[in-house]
């Protein structure tokens, strides 16, 4: 939760550095990072830059091309954003992609051993059957 005005600092923040990483950025580590979201702290000292990525295999080399290039980042920001000081940037991997495909696997496992049983039932006239 935040502030309105930490939230419009976030979407600010990752606007800017969505563009910094696709044209200014060129550590392939980072090349197919997307960022998911800008939390930035209430005193505006710092911010969660969350990202993810299509790899799940290449996790630790994008975590470590992102810290690489955050001082490059940071001062990119300082000459692109108004303010007295930005705020310090602090790259989080974001499972929620991860979780929700996760998730999705779950339910149409769980839908098909469903349908099986139903299956089971109709073939066997509709009495219960012990799984």
């Amino acid at each position: 939760m935040g502030t309105r005005r930490t939230k419009r600092l976030g979407n600010l923040i990752q606007a800017e550095l969505g563009e910094l990483l696709l044209k200014k950025v060129r550590d392939p580590r980072v090349g197919m990072v997307s960022l998911t979201g800008v939390d930035v702290s209430p005193d505006l000292s710092q911010a969660k830059v969350y990202y993810s990525l299509l790899d799940q295999d290449r996790r630790a080399e994008a975590q470590a091309g992102l810290q690489a290039a955050v001082g490059f980042l940071r001062r990119e920001l300082a000459a692109r954003l108004n303010l007295k000081t930005v705020p310090r940037l602090i790259p989080v991997y974001d499972q929620s992609l991860a979780q929700g495909a996760r998730m999705d696997q779950l339910l149409r496992q769980a839908r098909s051993q469903d349908e099986e049983l139903a299956r089971g039932r109709e073939e066997t006239g509709g009495e219960e059957t012990e799984p």
